[in-house]
């Protein structure tokens, strides 16, 4: 799972001279709440909803509709410009450009290749990943069991799904704070509940199942 499988390919840009009514007008018909800034083909920023908004004229303005649309038409996308962003490269994996994310504390990541912009990540894309990951669009039963760490659980697991001819479609750990871990499984089967005793006679302990 790299950014590249997730990223928005070819991003919409905008120039610095773009006027904020015009970039936040593109923002509302493309659903999108990130543009980057390109000039001469070079990448010298990002402007977000929030920040063109920051300088925008607030609606408690006395400005009248002539003196607020003069005003619109001189603030530009260079006053609200965040420059040197946040880049990162398609191979990147992508939980680390999550991690990126978080620790910057930012909304998305530009993606550049050889200095030229390639695409954008955002966090809608990042929770588009993560259901991605667990196959939630799929139809199934998801199924967790709390295992010590222990080599070869995994592959007892997975073995005792082959027996049954069930498909995982995805499966999942988490490690938890007393030293076990949890499993995650998508199984492709509507009712695992038959699949429970079995498991817990063999030392499994299920948590959940749904």
């Amino acid at each position: 799972m790299f950014v590249k499988d997730y990223m928005t390919r070819n991003p919409i840009t905008i120039t610095p001279e773009t006027p904020i009514f015009q970039a936040l007008e593109i923002m509302t018909r493309k659903k999108v709440r990130h543009l980057p800034v390109v000039k001469d083909g070079k990448l010298v920023g990002i402007v977000t909803e929030r920040g063109l908004l920051q300088v925008s004229p607030s609606p408690a303005t006395t400005l009248s509709v002539y003196e607020l649309n003069y005003v619109l038409a001189k603030v530009t996308v260079k006053d609200a410009l965040v420059k040197n962003p946040v880049t990162c490269d398609p191979d990147m994996p992508i939980e680390e450009a999550a991690l990126i994310m978080r620790e910057k504390k930012i909304g998305s990541i530009l993606v550049t290749e050889k200095d030229k912009l390639v695409g954008i990540i955002t966090q809608t894309d990042m929770i588009e990943g993560l259901g991605r990951l667990f196959g939630v669009r799929r139809a199934g039963t998801r199924l967790v069991i709390e295992t010590p760490d222990r080599i070869g659980v995994l592959s007892e697991i997975t073995q005792f799904f082959k027996e049954k001819d069930i498909n995982i479609i995805s499966v999942a750990t988490l490690e938890l704070e007393n030293g076990k871990f949890l499993l995650m499984f998508r199984i492709s089967t509507a009712d695992a509940s038959s699949l429970v005793g079995e498991l817990e006679g063999k030392g499994f302990h299920v948590v959940s199942i749904r």
